[in-house]
């Protein structure tokens, strides 16, 4: 089985005011299925309110992440599934769930982690 990381950035999330109590519901039903399932690995939302540091190799830390990438922000689950067609299925849930588009990645297979 294969691990796979299903995320949107928080600029997708375009929820009118009165639908947010709905989202949250939504989202956390469709975690609690992928628990009940035995699929759900870890997920959660990057807290924005706590910027990010670089942490170089010699343990010097800088504020901030790597200055040419896109800011990580948003919400992410991992789920660990049979197959690619599963994973598009529990992404679909979350999308409407969430009310907006999912990415879907698969993690390599490191036979150590």
């Amino acid at each position: 089985m294969a691990k796979y990381l299903i995320s949107f950035p928080s600029a997708a999330m375009v929820v009118p005011d009165g639908d947010w109590e709905a989202v949250g519901r939504d989202a956390h039903a469709v975690i609690d299925d992928a628990k009940a399932a035995g699929v759900y690995v870890f997920g959660g939302g990057i807290d924005e309110a706590v910027p990010p540091v670089l942490v170089s190799a010699d343990g010097s830390v800088s504020e901030g992440g790597y200055p040419w990438a896109p800011a990580l922000d948003g919400g992410f689950c991992v789920l660990e599934l049979p197959s690619r067609d599963d994973a598009i299925s529990w992404a679909a849930r979350i999308a409407k769930a969430c009310r907006c588009a999912q990415e879907l990645r698969v993690f390599q297979f490191d036979p150590q982690s």
